[in-house]
């Protein structure tokens, strides 16, 4: 704003020989600082003091210096400085980074990122082949970078991240075998994994939980498996026995009686005597690892042949939770203990697809009773002749 003797209140404004107008201001400490950008009208550069004013006097104004810092280099101290993240999840985001995000916008300036660069950016992943899941978790991630910057380390005042609909997944549904299915397939392991698929399936477990579980986590007498603990496999490290998932993880899961027999033999053939003997591992006796698990048991084959083809191992989980979901009185809060969750968010999916199978169970028993209605009687009084009285049937 300009005072009575044309020189502006806050802020400087000068035309340059491109013909386009700076604008400069101090900052707090006394600083002078430049616009990023300059104004091809005087009224826009003077819009932009005005708004900087105001910041400033509402104490939301940031030091563009703060921002100038590289996406690259302050998406890796992001991690860095998250010790409370499983090495899984810190290889997964390093790795997301590295594939999807920093190649792109790597060598940003926070402070330059904007909403129609995030959108531009999404929009060259999906052309380049990269799947909305993909890119939805790229996206969340760069969002989550962001906001950190915005409310915990003050660099930047909004995040860019507001393309709608961008953060959103849609997996294709994935398969739930029946009950006989599991069984089947449990035949066609090898004897020293067909409790795996039971327990996985029917105790609603997590790979990394199933292959952590230990003799002292079996309880044949009352049917249970205990989760205390799960491996996660790491790169360059190997296997790394920790906590489960979430706090909610750690939980006691009662077996169907129908599956403790063909456990109990495994207990008796294949794990060691002592408490801390792992239930399930190779034919070395080492620990199983995920990525080898499907040649070793060769699983292709052996989901196809129940009629499963595509099958994996995850979806004995998925069946699992499925199952606990039908249960007769089973709650929301029932359902996620047994599932290991701390959010209702994922048990709730579960019901309202139980809920989805039994409006669609009623919608035919409704259309069975409307066709039934519609159908002509077969017992109709016959007519006698003309003028006379309907005749009636006897028995």
């Amino acid at each position: 704003m300009a005072n009575k003797d044309g020189h502006r209140r806050f802020g400087s404004i000068r035309k340059r020989d491109s013909g386009r107008y700076q604008a400069r201001y101090p900052g707090p400490d006394g600083r002078m600082r430049s616009a990023p950008q300059t104004f091809a009208r005087k009224p826009e550069a003077e819009r932009y003091l005005s708004l900087i004013e105001v910041q400033m006097a509402r104490g939301e104004w940031i030091d563009p210096e703060r921002g100038k810092v590289r996406l690259r280099d302050y998406a890796e101290r992001w991690i860095d400085e998250r010790p409370n993240l499983r090495p899984r999840t810190v290889h997964l985001y390093r790795w997301t980074l590295g594939k999807h995000v920093t190649p792109h916008l790597g060598d940003m300036p926070l402070n330059r990122i904007d909403t129609p660069m995030v959108r531009e950016w999404r929009s060259r992943l999906l052309a380049e082949g990269v799947s909305v899941t993909m890119a939805a978790k790229a996206y969340r991630l760069l969002r989550a970078v962001l906001m950190t910057a915005v409310k915990e380390d003050e660099l930047i005042r909004v995040n860019p991240c507001r393309v709608v609909g961008a953060d959103q997944e849609k997996p294709a549904e994935r398969p739930v075998l029946s009950v006989p299915q599991i069984f089947a397939l449990a035949e066609r392991m090898p004897d020293r994994f067909r409790a795996l698929i039971l327990v996985t399936a029917f105790g609603c477990l997590r790979w990394g939980e199933a292959v952590a579980l230990q003799r002292c986590d079996i309880d044949l007498t009352v049917g249970t498996v205990r989760v205390r603990q799960a491996f996660v496999e790491h790169r360059g490290t190997g296997l790394i026995l920790g906590p489960p998932k979430s706090r909610a993880g750690v939980r006691t899961i009662a077996l169907p009686k129908a599956a403790l027999p063909v456990l109990k033999q495994h207990m008796g053939n294949h794990v060691g005597k002592a408490s801390e003997a792992f239930v399930f591992t190779g034919e070395s006796g080492r620990n199983l690892w995920r990525g080898n698990f499907n040649k070793l048991v060769k699983w292709p084959e052996a989901v196809a042949a129940i009629g499963a083809a595509g099958l994996h191992f995850h979806d004995l989980r998925h069946t699992g939770n499925t199952l606990a979901s039908r249960a007769p009185g089973a709650s929301l809060r029932d359902i996620m203990a047994r599932m290991g969750h701390d959010s209702p968010r994922a048990a709730l999916i579960y019901q309202h697809a139980n809920r989805e199978a039994d409006q669609g169970i009623a919608d035919a028993i409704d259309k069975a009773v409307k066709a039934a209605r519609r159908k002509p009687s077969k017992s109709k009084p016959k007519r006698a002749a003309e003028g006379g009285e309907p005749a009636t049937e006897t028995s």
